[in-house]
């Protein structure tokens, strides 16, 4: 299914960036404002058909009217199975590396992490596909382009998939703030390795915490408990990448 990106800004970010391929661009019809007919000619000089339809129907495909009068019509977003992603980690001559998402429902956040992945060097981000953020205009610009390097996997049964990794002989760690948590820099991360990371709010459900080898803490020294799930995932990361260094 194609996703709908809407509004004057985003759209023509994605006419000019080297996202997902544009498939066609809804134009309400009798427009008279310059920046829509700008975006016109954008999509002409990219060879991106052009439709001008009613304003109401650009309304009902988005859901609302906040559209400013322009939707632009993207292909689907290419997610990959899970035992393509540990073949692929098989193949990469190192150890596995793995993000896994449990629940992450901000855009913005969704974005960083998976930039956070890509840059650690991981070999695949997997997302639960339910009560989760796809993959949108917003997640794909906050991912700074690393989504064409980073293959991404969404499945359906978390608890299952994370028994898949442990089978392929990956060691599952969530990161928790809490006891029984182990501290994060006193654990030995070398190996292979899925780092599963927890809503913004509630963090990791309890049936995922049963089916983790073990949970991970960042000791925190002043009065906040916690730290937004990006961040932390970030330290968590590429203190995996640090203990690998240091191993080799």
């Amino acid at each position: 299914m194609a996703d709908y990106l809407y509004g004057i800004n985003p759209v023509a970010e994605a006419l000019a960036g080297a996202g997902r391929r544009p498939l066609e661009l809804l134009l309400a019809a009798n427009h008279r404002q310059q920046r829509l007919e700008s975006l016109r000619q954008q999509a002409a000089t990219q060879q991106v058909a052009v439709r001008q339809v009613d304003r109401h129907d650009l309304s009902r495909l988005v859901g609302h009217d906040r559209h400013q009068g322009v939707v632009l019509k993207l292909e689907p977003f290419c997610y990959v199975s899970v035992d393509a992603l540990i073949a692929r980690a098989g193949q990469a001559g190192n150890d596995a590396f793995f993000l896994i998402l449990d629940g992450i429902t901000d855009p913005h956040n969704f974005g960083a992490l998976v930039r956070s992945a890509e840059g650690a060097g991981c070999h695949g981000v997997v997302v639960a596909k339910d009560r989760a953020c796809p993959v949108t205009p917003v997640v794909e610009k906050a991912a700074a382009g690393a989504l064409a390097h980073l293959p991404l996997c969404q499945v359906t049964n978390l608890a299952r998939t994370l028994e898949k990794f442990k089978q392929a002989g990956i060691w599952c760690y969530g990161l928790a703030g809490e006891a029984p948590a182990k501290d994060l820099f006193a654990t030995s991360l070398n190996g292979p390795v899925a780092l599963v990371v927890g809503s913004e709010g509630s963090g990791l459900r309890p049936n995922i915490r049963k089916h983790c080898d073990a949970l991970l803490a960042i000791p925190m020294i002043g009065h906040l408990s916690s730290l937004n799930a990006s961040v932390a995932a970030g330290i968590a990361l590429f203190e995996i990448v640090r203990q690998r260094r240091q191993h080799h």
